[in-house]
């Protein structure tokens, strides 16, 4: 079976998304019509409310039962049992084992693409979590919570030499390093428990947005101070030249338009989550050419956020050149 790089896909070149409706004036509004009673009629009835208009008291109840249940720690935690994760690399690093289930896999028996990159991003998550780091936002520390900050991931670099079957107990190793003035680098290595052997590295660069405004967000120097006591300076993939990735337009062999965000498709961030794209483009490519590669590396660039009232489309031009070169 062949192996072919897809680094011609990206979230900047097949994923295109509309612009998002921050200032649309209907959005984020209700109304309330009580049987067209007056508002002074009102004090005659027994009105019980919605869910909706729950008072304050009730509101902070239902967060502290909701911190509760997630057992968040305020302090770091060297291992959990649970979640079979332990901090390494001088305290700084985190290990998890997890086994490959059985919904995790495809027509192969091996993990699927997308699968990976949830590990990944679970992983990450709970590496903030064991650090004591943890707010209440998705991976989000106390400082970034402070400042109405939230994590976006702007490009992902995966390379996978194998994949894990069915059944099969993995370790993946997650650390964090500086990015530039205002980002942080998080790498992955995933390999075999029982052997050692590598099945794949990955690579990220992430940076803040405001959650209000959705603008990119310097990085303040209380998260600075939080997070770079965590850094660690390795890679798991070397890029000395960022691969660059070519634009691709409606010209391209392989379309699929008018993709809709499902519900499904949003995290507690309120936007299309960073794996959902993988799954669009994957979907974009001929079933024929699937079933005679297999996906070996993938680059991602992530330009803008979508959002449930997004269309999107996604464009795949194959590079025949190199697809003649691998076989």
């Amino acid at each position: 079976m062949a192996t072919s790089s897809f680094a011609f896909f990206s979230l900047y070149s097949t994923t295109k998304c509309s612009s998002l409706r921050e200032n649309d004036p209907k959005s984020n509004k209700s109304s309330v019509k009580v049987n067209g009673t007056s508002i002074h009629e009102l004090s005659k009835f027994s009105i019980r409310t919605s869910p909706a208009f729950t008072s304050v008291a009730s509101v902070i109840e239902d967060l502290m039962v909701e911190k509760n249940r997630q057992n968040i720690p305020t302090e770091k935690r060297m291992v959990d049992p649970f979640r079979q994760g332990l901090i390494v690399e001088g305290g700084v690093g985190y290990r998890q084992t997890i086994t490959v289930r059985s919904y995790e896999i495809g027509p192969d028996k091996t993990a699927t693409l997308e699968t990976l990159f949830n590990l990944l991003q679970e992983t990450a998550l709970n590496h903030v979590w064991m650090s004591g780091l943890l707010g209440d936002g998705f991976g989000a520390t106390h400082g970034m919570i402070k400042n109405n900050l939230i994590w976006v991931v702007t490009r992902m670099h995966v390379q996978i030499d194998e994949y894990p079957i069915w059944g099969e107990v993995v370790e993946i190793e997650t650390w964090v390093g500086s990015s530039g003035k205002n980002g942080m680098r998080r790498d992955w290595l995933i390999r075999s428990h029982l052997s050692g052997h590598v099945f794949a590295r990955a690579t990220s660069t992430w940076v803040m947005m405001n959650q209000e405004t959705r603008r990119l967000s310097k990085m303040p120097q209380e998260v600075r101070d939080e997070i770079s006591p965590w850094y660690i300076e390795k890679q798991a993939i070397i890029e000395d030249i960022p691969e660059k990735i070519i634009k691709l337009d409606n010209k391209a062999k392989y379309v699929d338009s008018n993709l809709k965000p499902k519900r499904s498709d949003m995290d507690m961030n309120n936007h299309v989550n960073n794996v959902k794209y993988v799954k669009w483009m994957l979907e974009t490519i001929p079933v024929s050419f699937l079933e005679e590669h297999q996906l070996g590396s993938i680059i991602l660039e992530y330009r803008r956020e979508c959002g449930s009232s997004d269309i999107v489309e996604s464009i795949c031009e194959p590079d025949e050149k190199q697809d003649d070169d691998d076989d």
